[in-house]
């Protein structure tokens, strides 16, 4: 009786094996894909970023403005008007060193220096 048992599931558990090693190598595939796909897209030599936000903690409105040069050593200045609590996005920047203004909404200096700029990044504003 057992051997007649055992002939019966033998062939459904190596079936079963066969069907668990497809689906562990087909997952191997997929994620070989998607890491390609991740590095393709996130590449260290390219010279722009793809984006860089801006969030706003403080208690009102902030402009934050964006000073740089490009790779022809043209002046870049780029503004975004962030809502209290909200958050702004540039697009398309030039990697590079940025000199950055926060001014409030009653246009004085809040901060003021400057941002290696090097990935995607969210430069958020928060009071002090």
């Amino acid at each position: 009786m057992k051997r007649i048992v055992m002939a019966l599931i033998m062939p459904w558990a190596m079936h079963a094996q066969s069907d668990l090693e497809t689906i562990i190598r087909g997952s191997e595939i997929l994620l070989t894909g998607l890491t390609a796909f991740k590095m393709a897209k996130s590449d260290p030599y390219a010279q722009h970023i793809e984006s860089v936000c801006v969030k706003n903690k403080l208690d009102d409105k902030i402009t934050f403005a964006l000073i740089g040069k490009d790779e022809d050593g043209e002046e870049i200045r780029r503004e975004l008007v962030v809502s209290k609590g909200g958050k702004e996005c540039l697009l398309n920047i030039t990697k590079g060193v940025y000199t950055y203004e926060v001014l409030l909404a009653d246009e004085s200096v809040y901060k003021k220096g400057e941002y290696k700029l090097t990935g995607n990044e969210t430069i958020v504003i928060k009071g002090e």
